[in-house]
């Protein structure tokens, strides 16, 4: 089929007209239709002809560019014992305004000889709107290195150190050493997909090389010096960690920006905010609130800070007002008192720890007075939380919850914040990918919101961002996002804004209140806010040579980092302070045995340096839990803990914790056993009642264990034929298992030290589960609801 006669199908499933590719709305039910733009991940050197229709929905835009004629049809998507082949993509998740996401699978050829070629959803393309087929590839880093400001190379390499940390934990860091796979789409560096690492684990001294042989023969002048600095610093492994690359470039993007003032350049930055919030046309009050409050307008010069906060509160008439109301006073004080020290004397680090830390202060006010005023359940009141925070050349964007942070440029429209939601989570864990994520029933159902519990539990998101060029970064609701109403409009009415020659004539606050109206009319089901911020940056180049010292900006600290220790993967922000991995080399082949060797004499030698061991190597292969595991003995007495290298003995009273990549499956009956519970995460903590055979079973897999459930972690969704309920384990639970499953390193075998008292007797286990943003009184989900946290069920629209 030819491009010319291609057509789109309207994604209305009471539609499904044909349009032409070039149609922005469906002709006959104008339905938005949105392109969505796919990089095919497949060898040889192209899969077909341009115009050709490949799977009976995607059209061959040029060599592996598809575009996907039917976005209302769900892809497909690999089967559930395949996802691990793409874990490196799901498990980067929390990092897709660089990496690329899996929009599903493409088959091919007859089932006999089918290929199944792998789908990357927004690659980093340059689209012509009114020529759809003409979409085309950014250039390689190294080839739009040259033309870029001083400030812009500066920026892409530190988008490029933050990366690092978390692509080798995934084994994939080569993929910043290529450079046809690093694209920057303006001032943001975008992956066009992920290659594996070899059997030489990629280091920072690589980086470093790659740097000097790629960029730094095209480096501005005023950063020539310092760059060259930076990569002898690699290369020599005297800069050996992620963090401590971060800190240097911080540092010279700090520098920067005073060459430019004492040398007659120009670096200045000034920010408007506008906000609104409105009821809707379904809701009878309005539980969302702002900052600055509606209707507001706010410059920066003159006022000396700006802050933008937008909460939508949970709990209807219970007090969803009460509680973003709270959340907005409570931040808005704390964060003004944090912004009061001029840029260079602010450490972006600290300041992302004060930011989540603000967060869960309004998060112990509201849980506060939702304890004293004996709220439980569906009565506790609680809301989402997203602000953004501008200061000098960075903007620093905080969140919990569906509230949502996007980032307008003018190469395109980007979710910046990821959803507090149980699709997320999913997918982020490993488990599922996203299209397939949300369409699974309470997908929309939030995992954390500000309120419902103890700050212990809670896990803001605090990103920090780079800004080279002028840009809007918008706050919203999910009245306003839901149904991708933001992705579907942001061209029409947000790009004008950074279009318009003179910032005297743009009317932000028409683009607000064009933005509620189509909240209102398209979507309508909820309270709207939006707080909207235009970031404007003037900038020229320095004349004078920027040449610092960079041994002064981490000289004092080179040896305090650990440089042996790879820790457990967390996806926490991608600037979120977290423990570091020093140079990324992993213990060599060699190594192994030797550890294998010393392990057992350890654990004969003594029981409390077996423990040590363990809980430092514990899980280094899985992703942190949302929730923190609370602590299961609390004693300073130290436990034995046995990892069996075949099938272990359980006599009655064994406390097993489960450490296997692959969830282990349960039964809830005993007799038959079969897989009608679901998987049991990693994380999980089980006490055994009791070991009974299964006559039906195979010799090797005859011992069926009872075993109560201590600690629970999410369970992941399984297939859509399974009861929902049946995946999700709570604290005291009895489900039965099969000992066979329990071999090797998957599980830790613990047993009580002397004193000690049994941690399922002794403490509480806390645990997630969803919470529910909707007023109404309606039946909550089957899923039950794990101790101490409410759990009401919320579906929120979908994100198709």
């Amino acid at each position: 089929m030819e491009k010319d006669a291609a057509t789109l199908y309207c994604p209305n499933q009471a539609c499904q007209a044909a349009n032409s590719l070039n149609h922005h709305f469906c002709h006959q039910c104008r339905t938005p239709l949105p392109k969505r733009y796919l990089w095919a991940v497949t060898e040889g050197k192209s899969l077909g002809v341009d115009g050709d229709i490949l799977a009976d929905r995607y059209l061959i835009i040029r060599q592996f560019i598809l575009l996907d004629t039917k976005p209302g049809l769900v892809p497909s998507v690999p089967e559930m014992e395949n996802l691990h082949k793409l874990k490196a993509y799901l498990r980067l998740f929390p990092y897709r305004l660089h990496v690329p996401q899996v929009y599903g699978v493409m088959y091919l050829g007859d089932s006999e000889s089918q290929k199944q070629v792998l789908l990357l959803e927004k690659p980093p393309l340059q689209i012509n709107n009114e020529l759809v087929t003409e979409a085309q590839l950014y250039n390689s880093i190294d080839s739009a290195w040259g033309e870029a400001t001083s400030m812009r190379q500066l920026n892409w390499l530190w988008q490029i150190a933050n990366l690092w940390q978390p692509l080798a934990s995934e084994g994939v860091a080569s993929s910043l050493l290529d450079p046809l796979l690093m694209r920057p789409e303006g001032s943001i560096i975008k992956l066009l997909e992920l290659h594996a690492d070899t059997e030489k684990t990629s280091t920072l001294g690589d980086l470093g090389e790659f740097w000097r042989a790629n960029l730094l023969h095209k480096t501005k002048t005023a950063i020539a010096e310092f760059l060259t600095q930076v990569c002898d610093s690699l290369i020599s492994r005297e800069i050996h960690s992620g963090e401590q690359l971060v800190a240097v470039l911080d540092q010279g993007l700090i520098e920067l920006g005073r060459a430019e003032n004492s040398s007659g350049g120009i670096f200045n930055s000034s920010v408007k905010i506008v906000t609104k919030t409105d009821t809707g046309p379904s809701r009878q009050r309005n539980e969302d609130s702002c900052y600055p409050p509606s209707g507001s307008k706010v410059s920066k010069p003159p006022q000396p800070t700006a802050l933008a906060i937008v909460c939508d509160g949970i709990g209807g008439h219970e007090g969803g007002n009460v509680a973003s109301n709270t959340a907005i006073e409570v931040i808005q004080q704390k964060v003004n008192s944090l912004t009061r020290e001029p840029r260079d004397r602010i450490d972006p680090a600290s300041l992302i720890a004060d930011l989540e830390q603000a967060a869960a202060a309004a998060n112990d006010k509201i849980s506060q007075r939702n304890d004293i005023e004996g709220r439980q359940g569906r009565q506790r009141m609680g809301t989402t939380l997203v602000m953004a925070l501008p200061i000098a050349h960075e903007m620093y964007v905080t969140h919990v919850g569906d509230s949502r942070a996007y980032l307008i440029t003018r190469q395109g429209c980007y979710q910046v914040t990821l959803d507090d939601d149980v699709a997320s989570r999913e997918v982020r864990l490993g488990y599922a990918v996203y299209r397939d994520a949300i369409n699974q029933g309470a997908s929309g159902s939030l995992v954390q919101a500000l309120g419902m519990g103890n700050s212990n539990s809670l896990h803001p998101t605090a990103q920090r961002f780079v800004l080279d060029e002028d840009c809007v970064f918008l706050l919203c609701s999910d009245g306003l996002s839901d149904f991708d109403r933001v992705e579907q409009y942001w061209e029409s009415e947000i790009l004008p804004i950074l279009n318009t020659d003179s910032s005297e004539d743009v009317d932000i606050s028409g683009v607000v209140d064009r933005l509620t109206d189509i909240a209102n009319t398209q979507n309508g089901h909820d309270n709207v806010t939006i707080a909207l911020v235009y970031y404007q940056i003037k900038y020229t180049e320095p004349e004078s040579i920027l040449i610092p010292n960079i041994s002064d900006f981490y000289g004092s600290n080179i040896h305090d980092l650990p440089t042996n220790e790879t820790p457990s993967r967390q996806f926490t922000s991608p600037n979120q302070r977290t423990q570091v991995i020093p140079d990324t080399a992993p213990a060599t082949s060699k190594k192994i045995p030797l550890q294998l060797v010393i392990l057992p004499i350890l654990l004969a030698a003594t029981g409390f340096i077996a423990y040590l061991f363990s809980s430092q190597r514990q899980f280094p292969f899985t992703t942190v839990p949302i929730v923190s595991p609370t602590k299961i003995v609390n004693s300073t007495a130290s436990p034995t803990v046995v990892n069996d290298t075949k099938q272990a003995n359980f006599p009655a009273g064994s406390l097993i914790q489960i450490k296997e990549k692959d969830a282990i499956a349960f039964s809830k009956t005993s007799k038959p056993f079969n897989n009608n519970g679901g998987f049991i995460p990693s994380g999980t903590i089980l006490k055994v009642l009791e070991t009974s055979p299964e006559t039906s079973a195979p010799e090797n897999q005859s011992n069926v264990l009872q075993v109560l459930v201590c600690q629970a972690v999410p369970i992941p969704a399984g297939p859509p034929a399974v009861d929902q309920a049946s995946f999700v384990l709570k604290p005291n639970d009895k489900i039965w298992i099969q000992a066979s499953q329990l071999k090797g390193s998957g599980f830790s075998k613990t047993q009580p030290a002397s004193g000690t008292k049994n941690p399922c007797l002794q403490n509480k286990v806390d645990g997630t589960a969803p919470v529910d943003k909707s007023p109404n009184t309606s039946t909550p989900t089957a899923n039950p609801s794990i101790i101490d946290t409410p759990k009401i069920d919320t579906n929120r629209p979908g994100n198709n």
